[in-house]
């Protein structure tokens, strides 16, 4: 059986040159030159990105957690799932762990991994591992993350899924994570 880059072989840049533009706390901006599946040489701009885990919190009476956070770029607060970047090496449960307890106040003793997406392909490598978390306990306040402000909040999954189309839930990876917790409490899977 042929592997997927074996496959898709035709279709595949090869980097000729890579440049770090810009290097911060949080990304890693590159500028790449490449050749084109065509033999040309074109150029790519993308941001690495150390990934990122996102928690569906579900509570034992089916309503989830959820969070208000401002954020910076689009200036005003967002609604979102609660979620948190990977530390170097650092197990991608523990990172879902981790964050729930830090912006929650919440441990969970059931985790299911329900799968990654790529919220930016076309210019970043970000990727976000999804977890269902059931079994929720209150263990402790929130413990933030210097500079790190939010509210906490529990919508049952109807009241988010109105919200998103309401336009009130924008954000990309809590859209698709409520598909996923749509699907999962209403058909089991």
């Amino acid at each position: 059986m042929k592997s997927q880059k074996d496959e898709h072989r035709h279709l595949h840049e090869i980097q000729l040159e890579s440049t770090q533009v810009y290097r911060g706390k949080l990304l890693d901006v590159r500028h790449d030159r490449i050749q084109l599946p065509d033999g040309n040489e074109s150029a790519r701009e993308y941001v690495m990105h150390p990934g990122a885990v996102l928690i569906i919190p579900l509570l034992d009476n089916g309503e989830l957690i959820f969070e208000r956070q401002f954020r910076y770029p689009l200036r005003r607060a967002f609604l979102e799932l609660p979620a948190g970047k990977i530390e170097p090496g650092e197990d991608i449960l523990n990172t879902a762990t981790r964050e729930l307890l830090e912006e929650t106040g919440h441990s969970a003793s059931e985790w299911r991994y329900l799968g990654v997406m790529h919220p930016c392909i076309g210019y970043s490598n970000e990727r976000i591992e999804i977890f269902l978390a059931r079994g929720l306990q209150r263990e402790s306040g929130q413990q933030l993350d210097h500079g790190e402000f939010l509210d906490v909040l529990n919508l049952s999954l109807d009241a988010a899924l109105l919200a998103f189309r309401q336009g009130e839930i924008t954000d990309g990876k809590t859209i698709a994570a409520l598909f996923w917790a749509e699907k999962v409490m209403r058909s089991g899977w």
